[in-house]
């Protein structure tokens, strides 16, 4: 059985702006075939995460990058494990929203570069992406 995963949603009423549109850190209205990019930031032995960075700097600039197409960002921050004294598995986990696949890969992939790049001052961590699409 798997361990359930806690997790703290940071400042769920901040919003990025950029240009004419709005990205808000709330968690959108999911519809199915929306698509969820999320990016986790495994735990473990030597790993280090600087949040602010991540909250302040990092996400921003993907918001900004991905304009055209984000309709959502939401950061959550990994505070325990779903057992006493187990190591909680995620330092952090991000999360990306957009309409569709195509809409995620037309602008992420020309800024892919620009984003993968800036990982470096944040974490030493690999993060892991996957991208679901909402079934319900």
């Amino acid at each position: 059985m798997r361990t359930k995963i806690f997790i703290l949603m940071l400042s769920a009423a901040t919003f990025f702006s950029y240009g004419q549109q709005t990205i808000s850190s709330d968690t959108p209205e999911e519809k199915p075939g929306m698509v969820k990019v999320t990016i986790l930031y495994p735990n473990g032995e030597g790993k280090t995460f600087d949040m602010d960075y991540y909250s302040k700097k990092h996400m921003p600039m993907v918001a900004n990058l991905l304009s055209e197409t984000i309709k959502a960002v939401k950061i959550d921050k990994g505070i325990a494990a779903g057992r006493p004294n187990e190591q909680m598995p995620y330092l952090a986990i991000g999360y990306l929203y957009f309409d569709s696949l195509e809409d995620y890969q037309s602008t992420f992939g020309p800024n892919a570069e620009k984003i993968v790049g800036d990982i470096p001052n944040y974490t030493n961590v690999q993060p892991v992406v996957q991208i679901s699409e909402v079934f319900q």
